[in-house]
């Protein structure tokens, strides 16, 4: 795996996004102490979750039981149900993730629905669609929690041929290009794996609740000076019907979305 870290050129050695904070490390550091002690200590070790996995969720009962079962460990999932008229709210009770219903349809609304309801210092987000694997959400974790990034995101790439439908990489190749001469940030994947701090991801205050809202985090993260590293990431075939870019009428209505925002950016 590869990984390029792009640092805005106004960042200064404090991380921006965790001025007037404590920061996430310290937050790190007092949770484990309290954990055990001078024993060696994981986030397994820990009670409380130190990661938050928001899983934006619509009828995705066919893909939950495998990405549930892949949490690392002493990671939460907070599936946030966008209207499933399936079992995917069952599904994610019964694996004990800690389930939030969030009727407004749309990526944004469930993706944000899910970082109001994280407690964790680090919020992480991961598709419920099996396409990717929690697990690859530690070493982006890991940049966060190390002071490598104020914002870690995955740069999907594709493990079979059919993993990633030509239409929709088309089109986030197209955003990619469009938001890098936007604002000069060197990233190649607008994709939805991504790490950062809570308290530091509310203070950008996103109010993107459709297809916009990945985009509008990096926006705004970018505009606050925070350093941002991508990383590569596996992604497989997805379970199920897509609803979103693996569809046509999905990847337009993105498009769209992300276009309105990098309009309103450059003004």
């Amino acid at each position: 795996m590869t990984c390029s870290p792009v640092q805005n050129k106004s960042a200064i050695r404090e991380s921006p996004a965790l001025r007037g904070q404590h920061g996430h490390r310290s937050v790190f550091r007092k949770a484990l102490r309290a954990a055990g002690g001078p024993a060696p200590l994981t986030l397994a070790s820990v009670t409380t979750p130190l990661v938050d996995i928001v899983l934006p969720c619509l009828n995705e009962e066919g893909a939950l039981p495998w990405v549930l079962s892949r949490l690392p460990e002493g990671y939460r999932a907070i599936v946030v149900d966008n209207g499933s008229t399936d079992r995917s709210a069952e599904i994610a009770e019964a694996a004990g993730a800690l389930v939030v219903h969030e009727p407004r349809r749309g990526f944004g609304s469930a993706a944000h629905a899910g970082l109001l309801a994280a407690t964790a210092p680090i919020v992480t987000f991961c598709d419920s669609d099996a396409s990717m694997d929690p697990r690859d959400l530690e070493p982006l974790v890991a940049l966060v929690t190390g002071g490598s990034a104020d914002l870690a995101l995955g740069r999907r790439r594709p493990t079979t041929r059919g993993a990633w439908p030509i239409h929709a990489r088309f089109a986030n190749l197209g955003l990619a290009w469009l938001m890098r001469r936007a604002t000069g940030v060197p990233l190649h994947d607008l994709g939805p794996m991504r790490a950062a701090n809570r308290e530091a991801l509310l203070s950008l205050d996103l109010i993107d609740r459709r297809s916009g809202y990945p985009l509008e985090m990096v926006l705004k993260a970018s505009r606050a000076g925070w350093t941002i590293v991508e990383k590569a990431t596996p992604y497989s075939p997805r379970i199920g019907r897509s609803k979103v870019t693996g569809t046509i009428r999905g990847t337009v209505v993105a498009i769209t979305d992300m276009s309105r925002l990098l309009r309103a950016n450059n003004r």
